[in-house]
């Protein structure tokens, strides 16, 4: 029987690790620049410069961390990037124009998907460029931003990366340089430190050379995360035939269980379909959802800037556990 809804949010990681010394020190010069009573955004209309409860969310202790990790723990350069990261997401309208509504022409054909969790717990964002079925315009960029939004909202506690899935069979066709350009901008600008994993399948030899044009373009640590034409097996999916051929149940070298990859042009175990009518619905209101009940964790412990992601994700684990048990009482009680 074929699924084709999102799989739930695992639990499979672990608290953030302690901070150094140094390292705590850098990250409290962050916290306190914005936490500061009398803090604007600069450079916007004074009117609108004081930042929104969504803005106040965004700016977790993870997310501070992230910045200062991708610019090498230099605290000014961390508070510039995450001041423009601010700006662009309101410009770009990550929180008002980039609504389900806009974006859904573009998701009809199920050319991205959310779908299942590798080994680490990272969510599986597929791309399938095959299915493309509109002209490049703004709303192709929006739809990617949209996706990249609901991604970190299907991420559990402790994870704080995504493995990007890109399947290249049936006669894909790439994007133009212009776009792969702005979205590879957007990615390493605006979502620093958010990458996992990219696992590129099916990748014909012709594409190679699309690849080697946009390549100037990508960091160097991203370019270490991406893997062309992963090994699968029975047993999952790995990057190599060697990984492949050495793993057991004792090693980690398999990245995605079989059970958490679909069969269409990965040949997992899970027979997902896109049903865009059944998994949009789906894929929105779980994402709703769960973003209303870690906002509402994050008021009641606080709702300030420098909360842990880990903490409110885990007491939503909790009272999604607890509502569940409380139901199946519920349900013995009526049989």
């Amino acid at each position: 029987m074929s699924i084709h809804v999102p799989l739930p949010v695992p639990d499979t990681a672990s608290p953030p690790s302690e901070l150094s010394d140094k390292e705590q020190s850098l990250y409290d010069i962050v916290l306190e620049h914005f936490s500061a009573a009398d803090y604007t955004l600069p450079d916007v209309d004074q009117e609108k410069a004081v930042l929104t409860v969504d803005e106040k969310f965004w700016l977790s202790y993870e997310c501070l961390l992230r910045y200062l990790r991708a610019t090498k723990w230099d605290a000014k350069e961390a508070i510039k990037r995450l001041e423009d990261t601010l700006k662009w997401r309101r410009d770009f309208g990550v929180y008002s124009k980039i609504t389900p509504e806009l974006v859904e022409p573009e998701a009809t054909t199920g050319k991205e998907f959310l779908f299942g969790y590798d080994t680490h717990g990272r969510p599986a964002l597929y791309l399938c460029p095959s299915k493309q079925n509109t002209e490049e315009s703004p709303r192709q960029i929006h739809f990617v931003v949209w996706m990249l939004e609901r991604t970190v909202d299907l991420m559990g506690p402790g994870v704080e990366t995504l493995a990007l899935m890109i399947d290249y069979a049936d006669k894909a066709k790439n994007p133009s340089i212009g776009t792969a350009r702005t979205v590879l901008n957007i990615l390493q600008t605006h979502y620093p430190e958010r990458l996992g994993l990219a696992l590129i399948a099916h990748l014909p030899w012709l594409l190679h050379a699309f690849y080697k044009l946009i390549t100037p373009f990508i960091d160097p640590l991203t370019r270490l995360k991406m893997v062309f034409n992963p090994v699968v097996n029975e047993n999952g999916l790995f990057r190599t035939v060697a990984d492949a051929e050495a793993w057991n149940a004792d090693s980690a070298s398999r990245i995605f269980e079989p059970e958490q990859l679909v069969q269409d042009g990965w040949n997992g175990s899970q027979p997902f379909v896109y049903s865009h009518a059944v998994y949009w619905e789906a894929l929105v209101k779980q994402c709703e959802e769960r973003r209303s009940r870690m906002v509402a964790v994050w008021r009641r412990i606080g709702g300030k800037v420098g909360t842990k992601e880990w903490e409110v994700k885990v007491a939503v684990r909790d009272e999604t556990m607890n509502t569940e048990v409380d139901a199946e009482i519920l349900g013995a009680d009526g049989e």
